[in-house]
Formats: C-alpha cells, sequence, structure tokens
C-alpha cells in the first residue's frame, strides 16, 4: 500500500493511516496516522474525513479541538 500511498491513491493513504493508528506492521504514531488521512481527506476520501474528525474530537495525535472536528 505504501506505493500506492506515496504516488497519492487516497485509498491507500487512508489505509496506511490505519496501520499508523492500530500499530500494525509500523510501530504505533498517531500524529503520523493523522497526517496520511489527511492526505486522503484533502482528495475528498470520507472515511479519511471521518477519521482526521475523529482524532480532532478525541485528541488523537493533537490537541483536542471541536472547531476543527
Amino acid at each position: 500500500y505504501r506505493l500506492a500511498a506515496n504516488q497519492g491513491v487516497a485509498d491507500a493513504q487512508f489505509i496506511i493511516g490505519g496501520c499508523y493508528e492500530c500499530g500494525t506492521g509500523v510501530v504505533q504514531d498517531y500524529a503520523e496516522a493523522l497526517r496520511w488521512y489527511r492526505l486522503a481527506a484533502n482528495q475528498r476520501h470520507a472515511m479519511s474525513q471521518l477519521s482526521v474528525g475523529f482524532c480532532y474530537t478525541t485528541g488523537t495525535g493533537v490537541p483536542q479541538n471541536g472547531a476543527e472536528a
């Protein structure tokens, strides 16, 4: 997935974000998960947009911010 994600494929970016969020195959890193989610969300990937909102709502990888969520 990483090759596709680096080439800008939103579905792959979302999957890589999930891997970082859960620590699947990589060291768990919420900030890195959010970075990948944002890349996909900027391409209107709905599940990534939801994930970015969840991160801001819960303060996962970023300071909690209801307005940004």
